[in-house]
This record gives structure tokens, C-alpha cells and sequence, in this order.
């Protein structure tokens, strides 16, 4: 694809470019790298699996220093015969589709890096159970998406991944974002990963700086703000290399993005959930007044979505951006996020995402309401979190709208 002066920039939008361990870490990530592997040769031969936690918000690097660690990691395995790594078995795991499909076309350019090295956590979990592998090291991206009940729909028969993981690995690598749990099935706070880890040798770290959005503080404050329930007056702008803005009427925002899109690439309009949307095969549309697309469909391609050219004709939805960066994001907030005399209200009764709130047992009934609306703002703190250059916006419901437009 190229912008309008002629000149491609497709590569440089790609996933595989920005999480590329041929790209240079800064000086704290590259310390941050050898941490991990010299924690990770410490305790290859205890007697029980050791554990390192990287905590931190969308946008603050995880994803980078976990592609850089892993390929160190099967350098050491898979070069270096004196190295306490050599001969090691060691795989990447992540619980996202798309995701997956990068991690993949990356190792294709690495001599050292083979496409099996990446699995989803069921996969692993169960060619260990048939005695098809073991695993030595494992280092877990989107660690907050493990399952953390049994799904038999996903092949899953555990009552936990992570602990089905720590039955099976020597060390354990992961990155875990308490305000990107997004589903009861793999319901997680930080209380309860700590509460699992205490019985290990564990460290952890948390990364603050945000690498993705070149948006100011103050905004990142207010997207934390909001994540968190709290509805403050919108800064005036983004930052001064930040485009922020709220729009009155959603195919106003669409044709926005759609400019975008022919300039920069990787444009792209997403939502929450609120609208018909059912796992039929079928289309299900998003409709605000003139604005109607479709919702993001099953992507078969190994391309992740967001870099499809059909999909700016697409709404986008947790599914398919969690993760991802995108130059500029719209979001549309959905019938579920209201404006009322309370203050920023999550209507549930409006949600149409019917995997979300799949049953939970083990929550206490009285704090269930409060999870299943943390986990619908969780949702939004990682559809605004996308845009590296610019957050557009747009509110279902008029008050809120109203106050949006308020700066």
C-alpha cells in the first residue's frame, strides 16, 4: 500500500516489523532482557518451576521484550553448545489467534526461530500430556488470556492453564495487564496470579513507559480514568503529535478514518460490544444513524486483520485488535456505556457478547455485577489504547457524547 505521495508503507505498519527482534531495544529493555535470562539460567535445574512476571499497560513494550528475550533464549538453545541454555526445549505461548500469526511469520526470517516454537497454551498442554514434547522454558504473552477454567469448546480439560503450565516447564516467562482480562473463562486479577505464584521462586517486574500512543499524559490518565469508572472532562487535546477527537455523528468519524487510512495505513474503526452479533457465520451489522459496516469478520488469512485492505470496511472488536497497534484508532462506544445522573454507568443489559459472560462459579455472587462491568471497561481501555498517532471518538448515547465534547 502506499500514501499519497507514492511512497509504501505497509511494511512499516506491519506487526512483524514493530515486535521484530532485529529492531534495538532501548538501554532498560536491554537490561531488562538479560534479567530475565540470567533468572531464567539460575533456575533451570531447581527443583521446582521458577516464575518472572512482567506487568504493564497496553502500549508499554511487553510484547518487545518478550520477542527479543525468546529469541535469545533459542540463540542459547540452539547455537551455543556451552551455554547452560544449550540443548533446551523452549516455546512461546499465546492465547490469541492473530497474535500467533505474527510470532509465526517472524520466526519464517529467523534461522534459529521454527514456526512450532509458537503455540497456543492448549496445543502445548496437550502434546505434553500425550508425551509428543516437553518443555524447558516458557515464555507467555497476554499471560491475562490464559484460560482460567475449563473450556472443552477450546480442547482445555484443566481447571487452570497457568497451573496446568507450572506441572510441566522449569522456568516460566510471562506478561500479564490486569486491565486487559476481558472474559469470565479466563477470569484473572493481580490477588489471584499472586496468590497462585506464592508457592514459587518468583520475581517481577513492571514496565511504565508508553511506548504505542504518542498521546500526552494527561490522556493516558483519563483512558486509566475511565477504565477505572471515572468519567473526568476530556483534555482539550492529545499532546502536541496526538490527534484527539469526538465526533457528533459516526460516519463523520468513519470518512476520518477512511482519509487516514489512504495517508498513513493501518486506519481502522472498532467498537464495543452493544450490537447484533452472533457466531452464526453469518454478517452482523454495527448501525449508528448513516454509519453500518459489518463486524470484523473470521480472518482465515495468515495476515493479521487489521493489515487486510478490506477490513476498513470492517468494524473492529477486541477479537481482532487486542495487542495490535494501529495508527489511528475510532472508537465507537456502544449502547452499554451510558452518562446518568450516577455518573459513567455500564448498562449490561445492552451487551451482545454472549462468550464474555460465560458461567463462573468460583465468583463471589455479590461481586459479579461489579467484575462483568470492570471487564466491559477493560474492553475499552484496549480499543482506545490502539492508535500510535490519534484517538477519535463516538458515544452511542447522546449525554455522554455531549460531555465528551465538553473539552
Amino acid at each position: 500500500m502506499k500514501g499519497g505521495d507514492g511512497v509504501s508503507f505497509s511494511s512499516a505498519n506491519a506487526a512483524t516489523t514493530k515486535i521484530s527482534p532485529a529492531l534495538p531495544l532501548t538501554a532498560s529493555q536491554a537490561r531488562l532482557v538479560q534479567r530475565i535470562l540470567d533468572f531464567t539460567t539460575t533456575h533451570l535445574a531447581t527443583p521446582q518451576p521458577a516464575i518472572f512476571t512482567l506487568y504493564g499497560d497496553a502500549g508499554t513494550g511487553k510484547s518487545v521484550v518478550l520477542a527479543h528475550l525468546f529469541d535469545q533464549l533459542q540463540v542459547r538453545a540452539r547455537t551455543a553448545p556451552n551455554s547452560p541454555l544449550a540443548g533446551t526445549t523452549n516455546y512461546f505461548l499465546v492465547n490469541h489467534p492473530e497474535l500467533l500469526k505474527v510470532y509465526r511469520a517472524i520466526a519464517g526470517s529467523q534461522a534459529h526461530l521454527f514456526k512450532k516454537d509458537f503455540q497456543r497454551p492448549t496445543t502445548l498442554i496437550n502434546q505434553i500430556a500425550l508425551g509428543k514434547t516437553t518443555a524447558d522454558v516458557l515464555v507467555i504473552d497476554e499471560a491475562h488470556l490464559l484460560l482460567s477454567q475449563a473450556d472443552h469448546y477450546n480442547n482445555f480439560y484443566g481447571t487452570n492453564q497457568l497451573t496446568s503450565l507450572l506441572a510441566t516447564a522449569k522456568v516460566i516467562i510471562l506478561v500479564f495487564d490486569e486491565t486487559q482480562v476481558l472474559r469470565f473463562k479466563s477470569f484473572w486479577t493481580a490477588q489471584r496470579l499472586e496468590a497462585l505464584l506464592a508457592p514459587y521462586p518468583h520475581q517481577s517486574y513492571r514496565l511504565t513507559h508508553q511506548f504505542r500512543m504518542q498521546a500526552s499524559d494527561a490522556l493516558v490518565r483519563w483512558i486509566n480514568a475511565f477504565t477505572h469508572h471515572q468519567l473526568r472532562p476530556l483534555p482539550a487535546t492529545g499532546g502536541p503529535h496526538y490527534d484527539l477527537r469526538v465526533f457528533d455523528d459516526a460516519e463523520a468519524m468513519r470518512q476520518a478514518i477512511v482519509a487516514r487510512n489512504r495517508t498513513v495505513g493501518l486506519s481502522r474503526i472498532v467498537a464495543t460490544s452493544g450490537y447484533p452479533s452472533t457466531l452464526d457465520g453469518g454478517k452482523h451489522y454495527v448501525t449508528e444513524g448513516r454509519f453500518h459496516l459489518p463486524w470484523d469478520q473470521y480472518n482465515y488469512t495468515t495476515t493479521p486483520w487489521a493489515e487486510l485492505p478490506q477490513t476498513i470496511d470492517e468494524v473492529g472488536s477486541i477479537y481482532t485488535c487486542q495487542g495490535f497497534d494501529l495508527n489511528y484508532v475510532g472508537v465507537i462506544l456502544g449502547p452499554p456505556i451510558r452518562l446518568t445522573a450516577q455518573g459513567l454507568t455500564v448498562d449490561l443489559t445492552k451487551y451482545t457478547d454472549v462468550e464474555t459472560f460465560k458461567r463462573r462459579d468460583d465468583l463471589d455472587p455479590h461481586q459479579v455485577t461489579a467484575i462483568k462491568q470492570q471487564l466491559v471497561l477493560n474492553s475499552i481501555n484496549v480499543l482506545m489504547k490502539r492508535g500510535v498517532h490519534g484517538l477519535y471518538l463516538y458515544a452511542h448515547d447522546p449525554q455522554l457524547r455531549h460531555f465528551l465534547q465538553q473539552r
